[in-house]
């Protein structure tokens, strides 16, 4: 079988496989348990490394050194997107609180791993997408907190080193593993990257997917009056990978591989996370539209491609 053509196929056709997984997870009764957990960190954790073994760890540190971009992408993460979402719940539920703390903790919290999966999948920009999230890790613990207080008016008392440490085994440590092979190996690791380890990958994407929405299935309602919630979800998910589009915009040159990364950085969020701070910190109704990013984020991801293919590449083809 030639993995690579597989690979490249399967990388077309990810929106087949990501609502798949959607629809299957959201029809499937699955108990939560601390070990089903630990097993999509693992999960992911390989994704993420088959990910990083396309990337120089050189490359890597170059972004790192010169961080703006990531930066940048950040500000529009953490601030933009949660005054939209705000803004949103504001005009269509003026008296519905819980909605529009819903939808403002689902704007707020961490970059999505599956960010740098995108980026990969589409030949974006992985540095970019792997320094803005190494980078958000360090602020999210800070920020977050801070913005509740001042947004809210609570102070959420987080466990923030359980997410760190999450989010080490989940990004941090899998992508320095990954890197550090891709400069030993060379070729090696990038045959197997677009090969059997990029099959891999996206099928444990596709499980990760699934998993993941079959364990939020029972918070959501599925009644006509949801109907409205829905569409008002899908509208500011789209406004926040247009949002990445719009930032792009001051970046010299407009590389395609980079709008890519600041597109999905700011696009998709962990929800996973939102849904354990509302749980822990707000009525259960806050939950329910965190629950809806879950439809929207990753099938819009697969079609942002189509939206960007008109953009320059770095070389300057088109």
């Amino acid at each position: 079988m030639d993995f690579s053509k597989l690979n490249a196929w399967l990388g077309k056709k990810m929106y087949l496989g990501v609502l798949g997984a959607l629809l299957l997870g959201f029809n499937s009764a699955i108990a939560d348990s601390p070990q089903l957990r630990m097993a999509l960190i693992v999960l992911f954790g390989y994704a993420t490394f088959v990910t990083a073994l396309e990337t120089s760890l050189m490359q890597f540190g170059k972004v790192l050194s010169r961080p703006w971009i990531s930066l940048w992408t950040l500000c529009l993460a953490h601030l933009g997107s949660p005054l939209m979402a705000w803004l949103m719940g504001y005009i269509f539920y003026p008296d519905d609180i819980s909605v529009r703390i819903g939808y403002l903790v689902a704007a707020s919290v961490p970059v999505g791993v599956t960010s740098v999966i995108w980026t990969s999948i589409v030949r974006g920009n992985v540095p970019v997408a792997l320094v803005t999230l190494a980078l958000d890790t360090v602020i999210v613990p800070f920020f977050l907190p801070a913005f509740f207080l001042v947004t809210v008016g609570q102070a959420l008392h987080i466990d923030y080193k359980q997410m760190a440490l999450q989010l080490m085994w989940m990004i941090t440590i899998p992508s320095l593993v990954g890197m550090i092979l891709h400069d030993i190996l060379k070729e090696k690791a990038v045959a197997y990257a677009k090969g059997f380890g990029g099959v891999t990958a996206k099928v444990t994407f596709y499980v990760v997917i699934f998993f993941n929405a079959a364990l939020v299935a029972p918070a959501v309602d599925w009644s006509p009056a949801i109907l409205k919630m829905i569409l008002i979800t899908f509208f500011i998910v789209a406004a926040s990978y247009f949002l990445g589009y719009l930032g792009s915009l001051v970046v010299r040159g407009r590389p395609r591989d980079v709008a890519f990364a600041m597109v999905y950085s700011i696009g998709i969020r962990n929800i996973s996370s939102g849904l354990v701070l509302a749980i822990a910190h707000f009525p259960p109704a806050v939950a329910v539209p965190i629950t809806l990013f879950m439809l929207f984020q990753q099938p819009l991801a697969s079609i942002v491609p189509l939206i960007l293919k008109p953009l320059p590449s770095p070389s300057g083809e088109t």
